[in-house]
């Protein structure tokens, strides 16, 4: 069963890393759910991530935070997948994102670790809203692991 990210997990540090991060935080993102491989993040609807095109209703969130957000979660998935999650050093080195419909409300993002080896990471992502599923997303990481 899927544990809630908590002081006893394995990355205590994953709310703090947000918070000194000026972007994340200030997008305000929240971490659901750790476990091996697997990452799921939050962001709350917030009128100042729309994109302003004149829909009824909710005017959808701007690509670039939905980038963002697939960008984030592959990476808090692959830090699991090093020993100390808190020490872990990657770096984006291919983001493809794939969108389906207007990205609305509440946005939460699923990210699977499809590969993590000596050097590259590999994740899948998808982005869900108030419509379903509004984008997927695939990227391509470095990963910078200690010598053994």
């Amino acid at each position: 069963m899927p544990q809630e990210p908590t002081a006893s997990s394995d990355w205590p540090e994953w709310g703090s890393f947000v918070e000194q991060h000026g972007y994340l935080s200030w997008l305000d993102i929240s971490v659901a759910r750790l476990e091996d491989g697997m990452a799921v993040l939050e962001v709350e609807h917030n009128e100042e991530f729309e994109n302003p095109v004149g829909n009824d209703g909710y005017d959808p969130v701007h690509g670039g935070i939905v980038a963002t957000l697939i960008d984030t979660a592959s990476a808090f998935a692959l830090r699991t997948t090093f020993d100390d999650p808190a020490t872990a050093r990657l770096t984006t080195t291919d983001l493809n994102v794939s969108y389906l419909r207007p990205a609305t409300g509440d946005l939460r993002a699923t990210a699977e670790v499809i590969r993590a080896g000596g050097t590259t990471g590999v994740t899948e992502v998808s982005i869900t809203g108030a419509d379903g599923e509004a984008a997927v997303g695939r990227t391509t990481y470095r990963l910078f692991r200690p010598s053994d």
